[in-house]
């Protein structure tokens, strides 16, 4: 990095997710990553890690093994794979950017809580890293348009490799549902709400037990103009800046006045 922006011909790109390493949306990443950079590394779960949000595994050791060159699996959470990464494996030269993804489905509005794709983005921030988190959203009875990804990510990339990198900052990045010939180009956003639909199946188990199975998100109702899930429902590709200072700055200067 020279001057607060990343040369991606000299870039040291490491790859994670939370679909697990043999997902198809870490070999779409990689192939993205391959066209822009040499030097690509993937340390990604050895099992799919999705709603883990970040979530660090520290009751138990953890197991890292190369399953190819520059490739490593651990058995753990998105967290625990970047943390190693950067720490272990790659600290003699740490990465130069970190790319999460691409995940099966979409991280936008509150998705951001529960995402472990958003948390190894996170996780690389935190540690000073910049760092994206990327998402291929897919709408029920279609396949997931990979395609759409594979179409956009590069050049979102590179535009956001050529500006400085804001400090505590990821940016989360969704591609829509669509084909790529039917997106419909790119939208800055801001996180979204949506009014979610009860998600919760329940049931009885052979024993005669009950349980409850939490399900994929279902949204209702329209989404606020200028927000991640507006974009989407447009067919755009959405670019979020995420900022991990969670403080609530007007809050804060009231309730000093209630406390001083």
């Amino acid at each position: 990095m020279a001057d607060g922006h990343i040369d991606l011909a000299r870039c040291r790109i490491l790859i994670s997710n939370d679909d697990g390493i043999e997902s198809p949306g870490i070999k779409v990443l990689e192939r993205i990553a391959g066209d822009l950079s040499e030097d690509v590394w993937v340390v990604a779960p050895e099992q799919e890690q999705s709603g883990a949000s970040h979530s660090l595994t520290t009751r138990r050791p953890l197991r890292m093994r190369e399953v190819a060159r520059r490739r490593y699996m651990v058995d753990g959470t998105p967290t625990d794979c970047v943390l190693i990464a950067v720490k272990r494996l790659l600290r003699d030269r740490p990465p130069d950017l970190v790319l999460s993804g691409i995940n099966a489905g979409s991280n936008v509005g509150e998705d951001l809580t529960y995402s472990g794709t958003v948390a190894a983005a996170m996780e690389a921030t935190l540690l000073g890293i910049p760092a994206m988190a990327l998402s291929q959203d897919y709408r029920g009875g279609h396949d997931i348009p990979w395609k759409t990804g594979e179409a956009f990510a590069a050049e979102v990339i590179r535009r956001l490799l050529r500006r400085p990198w804001p400090d505590s900052t990821l940016f989360n990045i969704n591609f829509p549902g669509v084909p790529p010939e039917e997106a419909a180009g790119f939208a800055v956003t801001s996180q979204g709400k949506r009014a979610i639909a009860d998600n919760l199946t329940e049931g009885v188990d052979p024993r005669g037990r009950p349980y409850y199975w939490i399900g994929p998100v279902r949204d209702g109702g329209a989404a606020e103009p200028g927000t991640d899930v507006a974009a989407l429902a447009g067919n755009r590709v959405s670019i979020t800046p995420v900022h991990l200072d969670l403080t609530n700055v007007p809050v804060l200067a009231a309730l000093r006045k209630v406390f001083e």
